[in-house]
Protein backbone atom coordinates (compact mmCIF):
# COMPACT_ATOMS: atom_id res chain seq x y z
CA UNK A 1 0.00 0.00 0.00
CA UNK A 2 1.10 3.60 -0.63
CA UNK A 3 -0.39 6.09 1.53
CA UNK A 4 -1.19 9.62 0.86
CA UNK A 5 -1.74 11.67 3.76
CA UNK A 6 -2.98 14.98 2.27
CA UNK A 7 -4.05 17.93 4.00
CA UNK A 8 -7.59 18.26 5.47
CA UNK A 9 -10.17 19.67 3.18
CA UNK A 10 -10.51 23.70 4.43
CA UNK A 11 -14.43 25.13 3.67
CA UNK A 12 -12.85 28.36 3.50
CA UNK A 13 -9.68 29.98 2.15
CA UNK A 14 -8.43 32.50 4.22
CA UNK A 15 -4.78 32.68 2.49
CA UNK A 16 -2.71 31.09 -0.30
CA UNK A 17 -1.47 28.60 1.97
CA UNK A 18 -4.98 26.91 2.15
CA UNK A 19 -5.47 27.15 -1.77
CA UNK A 20 -2.58 25.73 -2.33
CA UNK A 21 -3.31 22.86 0.38
CA UNK A 22 -6.43 22.39 -1.10
CA UNK A 23 -4.52 21.86 -4.77
CA UNK A 24 -2.36 19.30 -2.55
CA UNK A 25 -5.81 17.21 -1.94
CA UNK A 26 -7.05 17.35 -5.28
CA UNK A 27 -3.89 16.21 -7.27
CA UNK A 28 -3.70 13.32 -4.69
CA UNK A 29 -6.78 12.39 -5.38
CA UNK A 30 -6.62 12.00 -9.24
CA UNK A 31 -4.79 8.85 -9.33
CA UNK A 32 -6.35 7.37 -6.65
CA UNK A 33 -7.25 3.77 -6.58
CA UNK A 34 -9.39 4.29 -3.46
CA UNK A 35 -9.99 7.29 -0.65
CA UNK A 36 -10.55 7.23 2.87
CA UNK A 37 -12.33 10.36 4.79
CA UNK A 38 -11.54 10.85 8.17
CA UNK A 39 -13.82 12.48 10.65
CA UNK A 40 -14.37 13.25 13.98
CA UNK A 41 -16.87 11.17 15.36
CA UNK A 42 -17.00 13.19 18.62
CA UNK A 43 -18.19 16.09 16.71
CA UNK A 44 -22.17 16.51 15.35
CA UNK A 45 -22.50 14.89 12.50
CA UNK A 46 -22.37 17.44 9.33
CA UNK A 47 -23.20 17.11 5.15
CA UNK A 48 -19.47 16.95 4.06
CA UNK A 49 -20.30 15.75 0.01
CA UNK A 50 -20.20 19.57 -0.91
CA UNK A 51 -17.22 20.41 0.81
CA UNK A 52 -15.31 16.96 -0.35
CA UNK A 53 -16.30 17.56 -3.62
CA UNK A 54 -13.46 20.57 -4.09
CA UNK A 55 -11.08 18.22 -2.69
CA UNK A 56 -11.98 14.68 -4.37
CA UNK A 57 -14.47 15.74 -6.64
CA UNK A 58 -11.70 14.99 -9.46
CA UNK A 59 -11.63 11.11 -8.90
CA UNK A 60 -12.03 8.69 -11.07
CA UNK A 61 -15.91 7.67 -11.70
CA UNK A 62 -16.50 4.72 -9.34
CA UNK A 63 -13.54 5.11 -6.90
CA UNK A 64 -14.08 3.39 -3.74
CA UNK A 65 -14.29 5.47 -1.28
CA UNK A 66 -14.45 4.80 2.94
CA UNK A 67 -15.83 7.41 5.55
CA UNK A 68 -13.50 6.56 8.65
CA UNK A 69 -15.07 7.78 12.05
CA UNK A 70 -12.03 8.35 14.57
CA UNK A 71 -12.44 8.84 18.43
CA UNK A 72 -15.12 6.76 18.86
CA UNK A 73 -13.76 5.60 22.35
CA UNK A 74 -15.58 9.35 23.33
CA UNK A 75 -19.17 8.35 21.96
CA UNK A 76 -21.17 5.86 23.53
CA UNK A 77 -22.32 2.58 21.34
CA UNK A 78 -26.20 4.09 21.32
CA UNK A 79 -25.02 7.27 19.76
CA UNK A 80 -22.48 6.02 17.98
CA UNK A 81 -25.17 4.15 16.29
CA UNK A 82 -27.27 6.69 15.19
CA UNK A 83 -23.95 9.18 13.82
CA UNK A 84 -22.82 5.86 11.78
CA UNK A 85 -26.38 5.76 10.38
CA UNK A 86 -26.40 9.22 9.76
CA UNK A 87 -23.50 9.27 7.49
CA UNK A 88 -24.24 6.62 5.61
CA UNK A 89 -27.65 8.03 4.44
CA UNK A 90 -25.99 11.50 3.62
CA UNK A 91 -23.00 10.66 2.45
CA UNK A 92 -21.78 9.40 -0.88
CA UNK A 93 -19.37 6.84 0.46
CA UNK A 94 -19.27 3.33 0.06
CA UNK A 95 -18.94 2.22 3.42
CA UNK A 96 -18.40 3.83 6.83
CA UNK A 97 -16.43 2.67 9.48
CA UNK A 98 -15.90 3.40 13.38
CA UNK A 99 -12.63 3.25 14.71
CA UNK A 100 -10.53 4.50 17.89
CA UNK A 101 -6.75 5.53 16.37
CA UNK A 102 -6.11 5.85 20.14
CA UNK A 103 -6.62 2.26 20.91
CA UNK A 104 -6.20 0.86 18.08
CA UNK A 105 -10.10 0.12 17.32
CA UNK A 106 -10.87 -0.92 14.09
CA UNK A 107 -7.95 0.10 12.37
CA UNK A 108 -7.15 -3.31 11.06
CA UNK A 109 -10.73 -2.96 9.94
CA UNK A 110 -9.69 0.36 7.61
CA UNK A 111 -6.52 -1.97 6.46
CA UNK A 112 -8.52 -4.82 5.28
CA UNK A 113 -10.49 -2.29 3.28
CA UNK A 114 -7.66 -0.88 1.37
CA UNK A 115 -6.25 -3.63 0.80
CA UNK A 116 -9.57 -5.16 -0.86
CA UNK A 117 -9.78 -2.41 -3.10
CA UNK A 118 -6.64 -2.27 -4.64
CA UNK A 119 -5.35 -3.68 -7.35
CA UNK A 120 -1.97 -5.91 -7.77
CA UNK A 121 0.96 -4.47 -9.44
CA UNK A 122 4.72 -4.09 -8.59
CA UNK A 123 6.30 -2.92 -5.53
CA UNK A 124 7.27 0.51 -6.32
CA UNK A 125 9.44 1.11 -2.97
CA UNK A 126 12.09 -1.27 -1.15
CA UNK A 127 10.54 -3.57 2.19
CA UNK A 128 12.40 -1.35 4.32
CA UNK A 129 11.50 2.33 3.09
CA UNK A 130 8.26 3.31 5.40
CA UNK A 131 8.22 6.83 4.00
CA UNK A 132 10.13 8.61 0.90
CA UNK A 133 10.24 11.57 3.45
CA UNK A 134 14.17 12.42 4.89
CA UNK A 135 14.55 12.99 8.84
CA UNK A 136 14.23 16.68 8.47
CA UNK A 137 10.64 16.77 7.73
CA UNK A 138 9.71 14.39 10.73
CA UNK A 139 11.94 16.75 12.88
CA UNK A 140 10.34 19.42 11.45
CA UNK A 141 6.77 17.68 12.17
CA UNK A 142 7.52 16.61 16.06
CA UNK A 143 8.38 20.59 16.32
CA UNK A 144 4.77 21.32 14.69
CA UNK A 145 3.12 18.79 16.92
CA UNK A 146 4.52 20.45 19.94
CA UNK A 147 3.53 23.61 18.96
CA UNK A 148 0.20 22.65 18.57
CA UNK A 149 -0.04 20.40 21.99
CA UNK A 150 1.01 24.09 23.60
CA UNK A 151 -0.43 26.41 22.52
CA UNK A 152 -3.36 25.25 20.60
CA UNK A 153 -5.17 28.41 19.55
CA UNK A 154 -4.69 30.67 16.72
CA UNK A 155 -1.58 30.50 17.21
CA UNK A 156 0.10 27.40 15.54
CA UNK A 157 -1.39 28.02 12.42
CA UNK A 158 1.05 31.02 11.80
CA UNK A 159 3.59 29.03 12.31
CA UNK A 160 6.09 27.40 9.96
CA UNK A 161 8.98 24.94 10.61
CA UNK A 162 12.00 24.99 8.93
CA UNK A 163 14.80 22.53 9.71
CA UNK A 164 17.80 25.23 9.07
CA UNK A 165 20.65 22.63 9.81
CA UNK A 166 21.29 19.26 10.52
CA UNK A 167 25.25 17.93 11.53
CA UNK A 168 25.93 14.51 12.38
CA UNK A 169 28.59 14.41 15.25
CA UNK A 170 30.25 11.32 15.55
CA UNK A 171 31.95 12.38 19.08
CA UNK A 172 29.21 14.02 20.59
CA UNK A 173 25.24 14.86 20.24
CA UNK A 174 23.74 15.68 16.89
CA UNK A 175 23.43 19.82 16.11
CA UNK A 176 19.89 20.61 14.79
CA UNK A 177 18.84 23.80 14.60
CA UNK A 178 15.10 24.46 13.92
CA UNK A 179 13.53 27.91 13.34
CA UNK A 180 9.36 28.95 13.97
CA UNK A 181 8.28 31.58 11.15
CA UNK A 182 5.43 33.70 12.55
CA UNK A 183 3.70 36.56 10.80
CA UNK A 184 3.11 39.16 14.19
CA UNK A 185 5.33 40.40 16.90
CA UNK A 186 2.81 39.10 19.23
CA UNK A 187 2.67 35.49 18.07
CA UNK A 188 6.44 35.79 18.58
CA UNK A 189 6.59 36.76 22.08
CA UNK A 190 3.11 34.15 23.09
CA UNK A 191 5.77 31.23 21.72
CA UNK A 192 8.55 32.72 23.91
CA UNK A 193 7.28 33.37 26.88
CA UNK A 194 7.75 35.30 29.98
CA UNK A 195 11.66 35.07 29.97
CA UNK A 196 11.59 32.46 27.69
CA UNK A 197 9.90 29.55 29.47
CA UNK A 198 7.16 28.59 27.06
CA UNK A 199 10.14 28.40 24.23
CA UNK A 200 12.24 26.00 26.21
CA UNK A 201 9.24 23.75 27.33
CA UNK A 202 8.73 23.58 23.71
CA UNK A 203 11.95 22.70 22.93
CA UNK A 204 12.95 20.27 25.48
CA UNK A 205 9.36 18.45 24.30
CA UNK A 206 10.23 18.30 20.92
CA UNK A 207 13.71 17.15 21.98
CA UNK A 208 12.86 14.14 23.57
CA UNK A 209 10.63 12.84 20.65
CA UNK A 210 12.84 13.67 18.17
CA UNK A 211 16.05 11.73 19.98
CA UNK A 212 13.34 8.73 20.44
CA UNK A 213 12.56 8.74 16.75
CA UNK A 214 16.56 9.15 15.66
CA UNK A 215 17.20 6.86 18.43
CA UNK A 216 20.41 9.07 19.61
CA UNK A 217 20.98 12.16 21.36
CA UNK A 218 20.43 15.73 20.24
CA UNK A 219 21.11 19.33 20.49
CA UNK A 220 18.25 21.13 19.86
CA UNK A 221 18.58 24.47 19.20
CA UNK A 222 15.15 26.70 18.15
CA UNK A 223 14.19 30.04 17.33
CA UNK A 224 11.52 32.40 16.50
CA UNK A 225 11.31 34.76 13.68
CA UNK A 226 8.99 37.32 11.95
CA UNK A 227 8.32 36.54 8.00
CA UNK A 228 5.27 39.02 7.70
CA UNK A 229 2.53 37.32 5.68
CA UNK A 230 4.51 34.18 4.69
CA UNK A 231 1.29 32.49 4.50
CA UNK A 232 0.07 34.84 1.76
CA UNK A 233 3.57 34.35 -0.84
CA UNK A 234 3.20 31.47 -2.63
CA UNK A 235 7.10 31.57 -4.21
CA UNK A 236 7.63 30.96 -0.19
CA UNK A 237 4.95 28.52 0.12
CA UNK A 238 6.37 26.43 -2.71
CA UNK A 239 9.83 26.57 -1.04
CA UNK A 240 8.48 25.48 2.20
CA UNK A 241 7.05 22.44 0.18
CA UNK A 242 3.28 23.25 0.31
CA UNK A 243 3.26 23.50 -3.76
CA UNK A 244 3.03 19.08 -3.17
CA UNK A 245 6.92 18.26 -3.65
CA UNK A 246 9.11 16.82 -1.48
CA UNK A 247 12.12 19.01 -0.71
CA UNK A 248 15.32 17.86 1.73
CA UNK A 249 15.90 21.13 3.11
Amino acid sequence: MILYDTPGVIEKKMHKLDSMMMKNVWSATVNADCVVIVVDASKVPQKIDDMLEEGVGSLKENVPKLLVMNKKDLIKPGEMAKRIEWYEKFTDVDEVMPVSAKYGQGVDDVKDWIVSKLPLGPAYYPKDIASEHPERFFIAEIVREKIFMQYRNEVPYACQVNVVSYKTRPTSKDYIQVEILVEKNTQKIILIGKEGKALKLLATAARLDIEDFLQKKVYLEVEVKIKENWRQDESLLKYYGYGGQIRAM
